[in-house]
């Protein structure tokens, strides 16, 4: 891809992200508002959970895809059946294990006996969340920009409509009732993405022989950059799985009480994190184009190339990060009471915004790692990382500050993870 070409999908993935991030606030806008403080605390309290639950259904597999089809070592048909078959198997497992785990980890571990229901109705939306993350690696490896773009403003679209005309009735019934559908609805819209997705396929024709065909060493292949780039992701999602219930234990053994710890926990995490990931998309775009941009270069052996693509994408990364932190920064009270139609995050945002410029860092670096092949370095660093977070969190929230053990820990292992995983792919190059 040359110059041009890597800025022109760039901006396509940039607008299309733009779009669907101004429809993703409209969805959060609108369900915030309908299922109001409590069905957002409830929510909240399960995200980490379920964050967790996609990394693992997913397996990384779209990294994967992505790099094997850029680099054209296999038939792009042989690659996506291949994995398609390992995503099934593993999906399997992991909706039995959610299944047997949920009564466990809702009573014991959350402490929220209505989350068990919310873990059930998210184990029925892995297969199909798998199925729409496999397809956009297909085409990420191919180049192709434009099906990612219109599946994702299509699942938005079909969001809106869903909580305009149906969420208000159901939650009328129940709030429980109202924060499953919420859930459930990732069924619909993911149908939504698979349908967009198989109008872009090629009209190549796959018979059964094809369908339960298995090829090792595609397997062997993407198993080796998938394993390392979901351990490192599982770890992260670990760590946001275990924020929950460390700060729920330990503030409790402190004398906070739990109206306050799911009230600071839900604004924290809903309201400023939320904010604060706003130009998110920009960096999701610049990652995408990285991996398969990086990966062939290296294929290649062309250094000098490699170097200006990674140049290029840090040099983004920041700007929008600078420009974005700022901007909410300043304007943090006005941005969350349009939004949310409240000032409660405001207080995290002010500590966490100037050191959120790094966090736009991140992913770039971690692409280019597992684009290079060294995902295993990165397992590391996340893993490291990952450890010394929920250790100062789990000190600090005995020290009677509140979340801001949280915020504390959180931008310690922003410094940790972006000044190491750069480092590494210095001394790499």
């Amino acid at each position: 891809m040359g110059k041009d070409e890597f800025k022109k999908s760039i901006f396509i993935l940039l607008i299309g992200g733009f779009i669907v991030k101004i429809l993703g606030f409209v969805v959060k806008i609108i369900y915030t508002r309908i299922i109001g403080p409590d069905g957002i605390a409830l929510y909240t309290i399960v995200t980490p959970a379920y964050s967790l639950f996609i990394t693992l259904s997913s397996f990384a597999l779209p990294i994967s895809i992505s790099k094997l089809i850029s680099e054209k070592k296999y038939s792009s048909k042989k690659v996506l059946l291949t994995t398609t078959i390992i995503m099934l198997i593993l999906n399997a497992i992991l909706i039995s294990l959610i299944i047997l785990l949920a009564p466990f980890i809702s009573n014991y571990l959350l402490k929220n006996k209505e989350s068990y229901y919310l873990l059930i109705a998210m184990a029925t939306t892995l297969p199909f969340i798998s199925i729409t993350s496999i397809m956009r690696g297909y085409f990420l490896g191919k180049m192709q920009v434009t099906p990612n773009t219109v599946s994702n403003i299509y699942e938005q679209i079909v969001r809106i409509l869903f909580l305009l005309f149906i969420l208000p009735i159901i939650t009328k019934k129940s709030l429980l009732l109202g924060v499953i559908s919420l859930i459930l609805l990732n069924i619909i819209s993911e149908i939504v993405s698979i349908i967009v997705f198989s109008c872009y396929l090629p009209s190549k024709k796959i018979t059964i022989k094809d369908c339960i065909s298995f090829n090792k060493n595609i397997a062997k292949d993407v198993l080796n950059t998938s394993i390392p780039s979901v351990s490192s992701r599982f770890i992260g999602n670990i760590s946001f799985f275990l924020e929950p219930i460390i700060i729920t234990n330990f503030l409790l053994f402190s004398g906070y009480s739990n109206e306050f710890i799911l009230r600071e926990y839900a604004s924290y995490n809903a309201y400023a994190i939320g904010l604060l990931t706003l130009p998110s998309f920009f960096i999701g775009a610049i990652s995408q184009i990285l991996i398969p941009e990086i990966s062939k270069y290296k294929a290649e052996n062309n250094l000098s190339m490699l170097k200006r693509r990674l140049k290029q994408a840090l040099t983004y990364s920041f700007i929008i990060g600078l420009s974005s932190s700022l901007i909410i920064n300043i304007f943090r009270n006005n941005l969350l009471y349009t939004l949310y139609n409240t000032t409660l995050g405001s207080n995290y945002i002010f500590a966490l915004a100037p050191f959120f410029v790094l966090f736009y860092l991140e992913a770039p670096l971690i692409s280019t790692l597992q684009a290079l092949g060294l995902a295993n370095k990165s397992m590391k660093i996340t893993l490291k990382g990952t450890i010394i977070k929920l250790l100062v969190l789990s000190i600090l929230s005995l020290a009677k500050i509140g979340l801001f053990s949280l915020v504390i820990a959180e931008i310690i292992n922003i410094f940790y993870v972006v000044c190491k995983s750069y480092l590494t792919i210095k001394k790499n190059l």
